[in-house]
């Protein structure tokens, strides 16, 4: 593109140009030249300085303004030889400055270099924009790996007890609607919703003779129960992801209680992390509403009649409540299945979480 108010420089240029093979579309004001700039951007503007209505100056400022037109190289054409003109020009985005009257020779050759240069830039930013996806490609492909590899040890741990391996699944999504419910972060919601499932990982590490007992637990044997919490801890430990020590933080202290009275840290009220008194909740609710070799399942009403005496005891007050309105509204049903959905608090939209995952 050519911008120039004077006919004779214009029709100077296009024959010069067009004689090297370019296609060659001229104006004599800025504005035309904007306007056709913003409906077919060209790949390098000629531009004149010293012009009625808008200058050089002006035109190449509001071309570098336009995030679509930024880019296009721009080299001015003009009569002036002040020091202060050329600088003006290489600060409002100038690439180039040939002064008036030019020689064919330093035009052509300079118009063929800015051609090139814009040619390779333009290269280099679809490479690096190639290199960026399969980056973000392979990022996801690492997170997905990861979570199916959370996805299997919990279901592990889990078919230690319970063949369907459902517990921790369900755990998994009531504690997400829970941390929905106390309005906690999205991406909180939905790491608790990942991490969740592994809370009883450390059972791997007890013995099925007690693990899969019927009957009632002997001292002995609750203490050797007890020792699933730090397997869990140590299973988790020492990674610097965010993912992983939230899931290292609920395996250590998803058995401490409100009151102080927990194990195995003896942690008391709000020193207990918030992801491990929620999960506290809904592993208990899961459990009491659902059978296991020893006992039965409770009712819901039943077994949120025991939840409820046991706020300030056991659980987290605040917890409790939560869990009792997605209890009476309907939100959480005891049976959650694949379909079931949560909002997202941060962006205000409907996410799925598969419990697949």
């Amino acid at each position: 593109m050519v911008v120039d108010d004077q006919p004779a420089n214009l029709k100077l240029m296009e024959e010069m140009l067009r004689q090297r093979g370019y296609a060659v579309r001229s104006f004599p004001r800025g504005r035309l030249a904007l306007a056709a700039a913003a409906e077919q951007p060209p790949d390098l503007i000629l531009l004149d300085i010293n012009m009625p209505e808008m200058s050089g100056f002006e035109v190449c400022n509001r071309l570098k303004s336009d995030g679509k037109l930024a880019s296009i190289p721009v080299i001015f054409l003009s009569a002036s030889r002040e020091t202060e003109d050329k600088l003006q020009a290489f600060r409002c985005g100038g690439m180039d400055y040939i002064t008036k009257p030019f020689q064919f020779e330093e035009v052509q050759a300079r118009v063929g270099t800015h051609l090139q240069l814009n040619h390779l830039q333009r290269k280099l930013q679809m490479h690096n924009e190639s290199l960026e996806d399969s980056v973000r490609r392979r990022t996801r492909e690492i997170e997905e790996s990861r979570l199916e590899i959370l996805r299997r040890l919990a279901i592990a741990a889990e078919y230690r007890d319970d063949s369907t391996g459902k517990h921790t699944q369900r755990v998994g999504w009531t504690s997400a609607l829970l941390a929905q419910e106390l309005q906690m972060p999205g991406s909180q919601c939905r790491m608790i919703r990942l991490v969740a499932p592994l809370h009883d990982v450390g059972k791997i590490g007890v013995p099925d003779r007690i693990l899969l007992k019927k009957g009632k637990l002997t001292p002995d044997e609750f203490e050797a129960v007890k020792k699933h919490v730090p397997i869990g801890a140590k299973i988790l430990s020492g990674s610097q992801s965010p993912i992983l020590q939230m899931a290292e933080t609920i395996a250590l202290y998803h058995h401490e209680r409100w009151d102080g009275t927990g194990y195995c840290a003896g942690l008391q009220a709000e020193r207990i992390p918030l992801p491990a008194r929620i999960v506290t909740v809904a592993d208990v609710f899961d459990a009491l509403t659902h059978a296991r070799p020893y006992k039965r399942a409770w009712p819901i009403e039943e077994a949120m009649r025991e939840i409820w005496s046991q706020r300030g005891l056991h659980f987290d007050p605040t917890i409790v409540g939560a869990l009792h309105k997605l209890v009476s509204s309907g939100k959480l049903p005891v049976d959650q299945g694949n379909d079931c959905h949560i909002m997202d608090p941060l962006e205000g939209n409907v996410w799925q979480a598969e419990l697949s995952i």
